[in-house]
């Protein structure tokens, strides 16, 4: 069963997507269709790559869209708006077209993400929660994926609720950790609400609530002798909390329980617990670190040899922060004028600030040889490719940087999810996104998978819709 921290999040949305749809109702331009994309200008940490998530938040925000009395009655306090627009929001619902990458998708800046096709009221007042819930979980997702990969293969745990920002971002961000990788989450609601599994072992107050630390330790032992990770750094790592640990172990004949080291120098007290460990017989018990942990540091640590089995990563996932802030937009594309789509631009003097107009796919290219992916393709909606036949791409702003592809094939990114306001997508079930993200990333060349310095990854315009865009900058 799936639940929401709120049901219905209708006034969630900035105060000006209000006062346009009043604009719009009383322009006659309500039921005027429209063409927005959101997408996103660059990958967080200067990576290779981001990963989209959340779209199954925004399918239950629309799914609930209706504005209560209660709202409409506090829009009728502000005195600003229409009488007619406040009935009008009685009956409101969502009726238009929606295009998605699913979740897990391996995503890349200024491609389309999401593609709303609805009428201006509509498509204007679901802005504000799509992009916040796709900013956050795609940001959160790409933040973990980038620890996992740190790892190497080891278990990696989302420890930080209490350092996320508010309750939906602990538990929303327990569940993108999940999708990007994370084996685990801290975060008891999260497993409740989405299925994420949820574990913990014990804090330092534990150990200090007992007269000694030898029978804090094996109290807990005694009580969880199956799921058993020992807190040992309260006092003294390598004097006590070691040698309390294997005490216990031995005495309550658990082989495969775990510690866990929160302080010190975690690359040389892991290799000295390993040492002890071993020598007691207690080769299956693994050692977990904590502590302010990111995927540089746990890269560092492991290339320095330290002997670890899981990771606890909390504030600097949960939070992602060293790159706090996604930046996805989203910005009208196109409108309708007699059934026909007229391509809308934005200008601006900042280039990276120009849209790329119209109604748009994106299609993936893939090597038949390698099945990785080579390239991006964002087209006009009704172009079709021949796979047939070589296809040549080029370099928007470097036309004269051109790669022609000869064995490949193509996948198209975008998939219908709300056709005249029904749901018409598959939702699959966590688990499942969780291994889609996993192969996308598996598609990624490993040069495009590097922390620092990754290859570019082109995301190219078709020839048709570079021809409409420059045409349209060219007008005066």
């Amino acid at each position: 069963m799936n639940y929401d921290i709120v049901k219905n999040y209708t006034l969630l949305c900035d105060f000006y997507e209000l006062t346009m749809a009043n604009g719009y109702y009383k322009s006659g331009l309500k039921d005027k269709i429209c063409y927005f994309d959101m997408f996103f200008r660059s990958n967080p940490d200067k990576g290779g790559f981001a990963i989209a998530c959340g779209l199954d938040q925004v399918i239950e925000y629309i799914n609930n869209l209706s504005f209560s009395q209660e709202d409409i009655d506090f829009l009728r306090s502000k005195k600003i708006f229409d009488e007619e627009f406040l009935e009008y929001l009685k009956d409101f619902k969502f009726t238009g077209d929606m295009y998605a990458v699913p979740e897990g998708t391996v995503i890349f800046p200024n491609e389309p993400i999401i593609t709303v096709k609805a009428k201006a009221i509509e498509a204007q007042i679901v802005e504000t929660f799509i992009l916040l819930t796709i900013n956050h979980q795609s940001l959160i997702a790409t933040k973990a994926n980038r620890i996992v990969r740190a790892a190497k293969d080891r278990t990696v745990l989302e420890f930080g609720a209490r350092r996320a920002q508010g309750p939906a971002a602990s538990v929303l961000g327990a569940r993108a950790a999940y999708i990007g990788g994370a084996g685990g989450t801290s975060c008891t609601l999260a497993e409740k609400m989405y299925n994420v599994p949820a574990g913990g072992t014990m804090a330092h107050s534990w150990v200090q609530m007992f007269p000694t630390e030898y029978e804090a330790f094996y109290s807990y032992a005694s009580q969880y002798p199956k799921s058993c990770t020992l807190l040992v750094d309260t006092y003294n790592v390598l004097k006590s909390g070691v040698p309390n640990a294997i005490r216990v172990f031995k005495e309550l004949g658990i082989n495969d329980g775990a510690i866990r080291l929160d302080s010190g120098d975690i690359t040389y007290l892991s290799k000295k617990s390993r040492e002890m460990l071993d020598q007691a017989g207690l080769t299956d018990c693994k050692i977990v670190a904590s502590n302010s942990l990111d995927e540089y540091i746990i890269r560092d640590i492991l290339h320095q040899g330290a002997e670890l089995d899981l990771f606890g990563v909390g504030e600097r996932l949960i939070t992602s922060k060293s790159d706090p802030v996604f930046g996805g937009v989203y910005k009208l594309v196109a409108t309708e004028e007699e059934g026909e789509v007229v391509p809308k631009i934005k200008i601006s003097e900042n280039p990276t600030k120009i849209t790329t107009p119209h109604f748009k796919k994106v299609y993936r290219i893939y090597c038949k040889d390698t099945l990785k992916a080579e390239a991006d393709l964002i087209c006009v909606h009704d172009e079709v490719i021949d796979e047939s036949k070589p296809l040549t791409i080029f370099d928007p702003d470097y036309t004269w940087k051109r790669k022609t592809f000869d064995n490949f094939k193509l996948k198209e990114l975008l998939v219908p999810v709300y056709k005249d306001g029904k749901c018409i997508y598959d939702r699959p079930d966590i688990e499942t996104i969780r291994q889609y993200c996993k192969d996308q990333v598996e598609e990624q060349w490993s040069e495009v998978k590097r922390f620092e310095n990754p290859h570019n990854y082109y995301v190219d315009l078709s020839q048709k819709l570079w021809d409409i865009k420059y045409e349209m900058l060219s007008r005066d």
